[in-house]
């Protein structure tokens, strides 16, 4: 499934309980800006570091969480956590960089002759993969035109028509983050992928997701004005319509302050 940008006041749990097509809009501010304030150069995009362990709800003060992984590529491997009404684990939440080669090949499958256009700043792969998916790489043009394309080896496609189509969508004014693309697909018996992406603005150092009730976050892949987070899912319910937890986003200024929750985003709680 895919929710289109008309779907905008839907429920928070519709827009991130499946599969997503929500939008964004043109970045308040330059890629330029963002890599200033992260201290990424615009010469030479992040292709992204691996997620680290995951954080606790109350995150770290420190400036140095700021873009990516709070530990260099150590994600949990078997980290268990269940949250009710719906049981379920967070088996893994680390991601890893897709080569520079790869990039290439998933963007121009993706783009065509668009690619030329964009430069990656975050490639990674995700700690499990679907049948049609199992990673993502967001890039961006001259123009910060952002691009979400999903990864499956070193292919990649995007649900949006055309895939460049995602940047001109519903940044608001006085929004600190807006959303790419989401999706939470099967994987097996019991597993499910879970992914997302979305942009940011200067003032956010860290990006961390939550799933359903439980209070454990996971810091987000953060480069170039951009997050991607992954997750690989565990659960006994057999429901062929197993809806699932809802990942939600918290933001962070770099005095370690909350200064977003996607649970009391006006956008999405105004129907609950």
């Amino acid at each position: 499934m895919k929710i289109t940008p008309e779907d905008n006041r839907a429920s928070l749990r519709r827009r991130w309980g499946v599969p997503l097509g929500v939008a964004t809009g043109v970045a308040a501010m330059s890629v330029a800006a963002v890599a200033a304030f992260s201290g990424i150069g615009d010469a030479e995009p992040l292709l992204a570091e691996p997620a680290g362990n995951p954080t606790s709800a109350a995150p770290s003060s420190s400036p140095s969480a700021t873009h990516g992984s709070t530990s260099a590529g150590t994600g949990p491997s078997s980290a268990h956590e269940s949250s009710a009404p719906d049981a379920f684990s967070i088996t893994s939440g680390k991601t890893t960089p897709i080569d520079a080669g790869t990039v290439t090949k998933i963007l121009a499958s993706c783009l065509g002759s668009d690619a030329s256009r964009f430069h990656p700043v975050v490639a990674v792969r995700a700690p499990i993969a679907s049948q049609d998916g199992d990673g993502v790489v967001i890039a961006v043009d001259s123009a910060d035109q952002y691009v979400q394309c999903k990864s499956k080896g070193d292919k990649g496609n995007s649900p949006d028509s055309p895939p460049t189509f995602i940047n001109d969508r519903l940044w608001g004014t006085g929004h600190m983050i807006e959303y790419f693309d989401s999706i939470r697909e099967p994987a097996g018996k019991g597993q499910y992928l879970m992914l997302g992406a979305g942009h940011y603005t200067s003032d956010i150092a860290k990006i961390t997701i939550s799933y359903g009730d439980s209070p454990k976050q996971y810091p987000a892949v953060m480069a170039g004005g951009a997050f991607v987070y992954a997750a690989a899912l565990s659960t006994d319910n057999n429901d062929p319509h197993y809806a699932g937890p809802s990942p939600y986003v918290h933001a962070y200024n770099a005095s370690g302050e909350e200064i977003y929750n996607q649970k009391k985003d006006p956008q999405f709680t105004d129907e609950q």
